[in-house]
Order: C-alpha cells, then sequence, then structure tokens
C-alpha cells in the first residue's frame, strides 16, 4: 500500500495492536488487516532481584506500555499525517507463567514473581506426584502452592490469580480471561474440553493445604479462550491507560491475550501438528506441536499448547543470551576506549562471525551462562562461570563459540529428551530471536548443537508482538471457520522467505564434546552458587 491508502486504513480503524511484555523489551506493533506492520514502538526494562525474587514493577510495566504506544502513535502522525483514533483489534502477549495474585479490591497481594525464579521445588515435586503430570516450578499453580507451603499470609486473601498477559488484559477491557497456551502455563489443559482439566482441579482441591483456604483454585484461575473467541472489549478506562493523550475511542475487540511462546509459534507459523519453533532471548524454549501423547512424565518436559488447542512438548531454559550480551557490553566498552564508532548489531555482528572461525569443540573452553538458576540442569543459583584448562586454546573465536554453546547448552540437554527418548519428530524447525539477527552463524551453531535442521525467517529478529498483532486480526478479520493454521498458511505467510541450515559433521561432532565437558563441570557451577553468595 502507498502512504495515502495506508492513512486510509489508520483513519477507518481497519488495524490490529500486538503488545508484548518480553524479558527485556516491551513492544507495540500496529499492523492492517493483512497483517502488514505500520508501525512499532518499544521500551527495554530489565528483571530485579529483590529479596531474592526475580521481579518487575507493575507500574514499570504500564510505564513502558504508555511509552510504546506514545512511540508508535507519533510515528503513525509523522509518517501518514493522521492519528490513532480507533483500532479493530488489540491483543496483549507477555512471559508466560509466574505468579499475580489479587484481592478482591482488586490488589496486588504480592510483588510480581516471574518465570526466572526456581523457588518452588517443594511445590513442583508435591504436585507432579499428586497431578501425575509434570509441573515445572515456572507455573503459577506451583507458585501458589508453595505460597500454601509457606505459609504465606495473602494466600487466604486471593479472590484472582493471573499472567502478565492476564493482568494487561484485564486492565485494558475488565475481562478476567487468558489465551489457552497462556493459561496452559498456570495449571494443566484438557485438549478435549479446551480448559483447565477437572480431574487434576479436583485433585487439588482435595488436598489437605488447599482445603484450609475459602476459595476454589478453578475459580481464582482466569477463563480460557481459544485464538480467534473474542475477550472482551477495550474500555474508556482501558483507552486512557493505554493512550494518555486522550485520543484513543473505546470499543477495540480483543483477544485473548497470549503468552511469548503462543506469540513466538504464530510469528513461525508452527501452530499444526508435527511443526515446532524454538525461540531465544534472555530464556529460550523450544515449542514441538504434538501428534501423539508423551510417553512418560518428564521433569524437563512440559506440555503446553498451542494458541487454538493443540498439546505442545515445551523445553524452557531459565538463561539463554544475557551472558552473551554481558560479554558484548564489555566488548563495546573497549571499542569506546579505543575512539571506535559501532552500533550495536555492529558489534554483535563482529564477534559472532568470528564464531565461525573457532575449533568445533570451541578449543577446550567452558562457559555456563546462568545469571539465574536452571531447572533443567539442577543450578539453583545462577553464577555466570567462563572455565579454561592451561590447555585450552583461548582465542576470539573459540571464546565466542563457547558463549553460543553455553547459551545453548541447556536447551541441548533437554531437547535431547525429546528426540532420542520419545522420538518425537517434527517436519520443520523455525527458529527465531534477537541472536538470528546476524545470518548463518547463530543458525549454524544451534543445528549443530541440537543436531537438526534449523530455518530461519526472515523476520527472526523480531515475532512475539508481530505474533499478537497476528493473533488480533485473526481474531476481528479472519473468515467465518477458518483454522488458526490454515489462516496463517493462506493470508500471512504464503510467500516466507527462509533459510534451512543442516548440522555440520564437524561441527555436531564439536558440540558434543562440548556438552560432555559441560555436563561433567556442572558441579562446579552449582557450587559457585553455593560459595558466592548475593
Amino acid at each position: 500500500m502507498d502512504l495515502q491508502e495506508t492513512a486510509n486504513v489508520i483513519a477507518a480503524g481497519e488495524t490490529a495492536l500486538g503488545i508484548e511484555l518480553g524479558s527485556t523489551r516491551i513492544k507495540a506493533v500496529l499492523t492492517d488487516k493483512n497483517c502488514r506492520t505500520i508501525a512499532s514502538g518499544s521500551f527495554e526494562w530489565e528483571n530485579r532481584l529483590e529479596d531474592g525474587i526475580w521481579t518487575y514493577p507493575l507500574a514499570l510495566a504500564w510505564e513502558g506500555i504508555q511509552s510504546c504506544y506514545s512511540q508508535l502513535a507519533g510515528d503513525v502522525e509523522a509518517r501518514y499525517h493522521t492519528r490513532i483514533e480507533s483500532i479493530g483489534a488489540i491483543g496483549v502477549s507477555a512471559m508466560m507463567h509466574g505468579y499475580l495474585p489479587f484481592d478482591k479490591s482488586r490488589q496486588l497481594l504480592a510483588p510480581f514473581r516471574t518465570w526466572r525464579n526456581n523457588i518452588t521445588d517443594q511445590a513442583a515435586a508435591e504436585l507432579t506426584d499428586v497431578l501425575m503430570f509434570n509441573i515445572p516450578q515456572r507455573w503459577s499453580v506451583a507458585h501458589i502452592y508453595q505460597a500454601m507451603l509457606n505459609g504465606e499470609e495473602h494466600v487466604k486473601d486471593i479472590a484472582f490469580l493471573t499472567t502478565l498477559a492476564g493482568y494487561v488484559h484485564w486492565k485494558l477491557s475488565g475481562e478476567k480471561v487468558l489465551g489457552i497456551g497462556d493459561a496452559s502455563g498456570m495449571f494443566p489443559i484438557d485438549e478435549k474440553t479446551g480448559s483447565y482439566d477437572e480431574e487434576k482441579l479436583a485433585l487439588f482441591d482435595q488436598l489437605e493445604l488447599a482445603q484450609r483456604y475459602p476459595w476454589k483454585l478453578k475459580d481464582i484461575l482466569p477463563t480460557v479462550k481459544k485464538a480467534g473467541e473474542a475477550a472482551g472489549t477495550l474500555t474508556e478506562e482501558g483507552a486512557r491507560l493505554l493512550d494518555v493523550s486522550g485520543k484513543l475511542r473505546a470499543g477495540s475487540l480483543m483477544a485473548p491475550p497470549e503468552g511469548d511462546a503462543g506469540t513466538g509459534m504464530v510469528s513461525t507459523n508452527s501452530v499444526r501438528k508435527r511443526t515446532g519453533n524454538i525461540s531465544v532471548g534472555t530464556s529460550a524454549f523450544s515449542m514441538n506441536v504434538l501428534d501423539a501423547p508423551l510417553r512418560a512424565v518428564h521433569q524437563d518436559i512440559d506440555v503446553v499448547t498451542t494458541p487454538d488447542g493443540a498439546p505442545v512438548a515445551m523445553v524452557h531454559t531459565n538463561n539463554c543470551s544475557s551472558d552473551i550480551n554481558a560479554w558484548t557490553g564489555l566488548f563495546r566498552e573497549f571499542a569506546d576506549l579505543l575512539g571506535v564508532t559501532a552500533t550495536s548489531d555492529q558489534i554483535y555482528a563482529k564477534l559472532f562471525e568470528q564464531a565461525l572461525k573457532a575449533d568445533p569443540d570451541a578449543g577446550g573452553l567452558l562457559n555456563y551462562s546462568c545469571l539465574s538458576g536452571e531447572n533443567i540442569t539442577r543450578v539453583e543459583k545462577g553464577r555466570p562461570m567462563f572455565v579454561r584448562s592451561p590447555k585450552s586454546r583461548m582465542n576470539l573465536a573459540n571464546f565466542m563459540l563457547t558463549q553460543l554453546y553455553g547459551a545453548f547448552a541447556p536447551l541441548k540437554i533437554g531437547m535431547d529428551i525429546l528426540i532420542r527418548e520419545e522420538q518425537v519428530k517434527t517436519d520443520v524447525m523455525v527458529a527465531q530471536g534477537g541472536l538470528f539477527r546476524t545470518p548463518v552463524v547463530g543458525q549454524q551453531v544451534l543445528a549443530n548443537t541440537l543436531g537438526i535442521p534449523i530455518t530461519v525467517m526472515e523476520t527472526a529478529g523480531e515475532g512475539g508482538p508481530w505474533g499478537m498483532a497476528v493473533l488480533a486480526v485473526y481474531a476481528k478479520y479472519r473468515p467465518e471457520g477458518q483454522s488458526l493454521s490454515d489462516f496463517l498458511d493462506q493470508a500471512v505467510f504464503s510467500d516466507a522467505k527462509t533459510t534451512t541450515l543442516q548440522p555440520q559433521a564437524d561441527g555436531a561432532k564439536g558440540c558434543g564434546t562440548f556438552i560432555e565437558r559441560y555436563r561433567k563441570g556442572l558441579e562446579a557451577e552449582i557450587a559457585a552458587g553455593d560459595a558466592l553468595k548475593d
């Protein structure tokens, strides 16, 4: 479309807005009803470790959302000489899991506990045994049960428990709902009913601790909605909260709020059975849409759903790119000292390209990228650690490869369970995230690490907020009866540009040597957490 056509679309409100609250950035993307991006805005934020809890202040979430929207609206006015007064559909997504409990007066009862906390080991283990279903430490039900085990006073007053996406949606629409993908990170879902598993809810409510409280779990959880269903409308209060300038009118259709895993599946066209995707960022996770149930319960494999309710095997790691980002920041400081002017993307590109020149096993170097605890490797307290022996081949190329290997290692350990023990197969595995903005390098290293072909789309550096905008378009504008997978194939990705890289024999063998060394050294990483206190 030309500028005038786009301006007309904006003026008519034939648009969709996707908002995503990620680990390091809040971002908003405005699209037309054909899912073409019109404008965007972003805001950087970081989690904080306060009193042993990884958290974000909710006031900062709203500052970020309002800043993103203001940037986006300003961009629209500058480029298209029109202003946003109405939006056809809005969707909110955010980091999955975590703990946001509210009382009947809508007051937050405890600081937001994010997915990054691994403080619910006892609860997760007990619930897994009782429910006969893997309950990860990140899940909301593990957090609430751990609070019960801890005897935390606020638990008796809980009237509503939700996720970050569910909270923002609630404030914008007044509706206590959640998309099925995000809900599946709160409590197990029954694929047949498309809602929480009633038998497992009953088992929870029968627990001795649960019977001490005045609420039933089902009554405090959000109502579950599938992709395409209406999940309320933007209220006057929500419009003022989103657009502080007061120009935006109420009435936008609200799509079911989703988790970042769900938007990652949408933005990579990975919602059909036997498709999969990998998202890498502060954390990393792979999503494998199952065509048959898993044969066993695995502590390191979550069973969640696509935004339209299909079962997914999820491998989630708490850590991925944080340590790479820290080292890259150090190199940037050095460049500044030398008077070298370079953008962040240029620095990442130069450093990553060196990894292609490395020894396949990274020269005997070793890196643990654990800024926080890591459940898959049983690391309770994260302490990023770089190790080399006297015989290691220390150079920049090997250093950068070991950074990438270290970032992907926990994901590799979890994926081996799916590939080797469960024989889960995917027809295509699409990767997305900022690490893939530099062409080839991260993609090839990931293919070598996992031993499977990895596909990257042209839009690999972004995804989540645009994926949420796509879900908003699907809720508002799709043809009657069209499935989500057909909508993505036919309306969104019909001419998608992709590249696929196969594992390299030497690289896969070298990474295998690195992973063997990584496993042997985990005892030292765990000991570092015990020895080096906060």
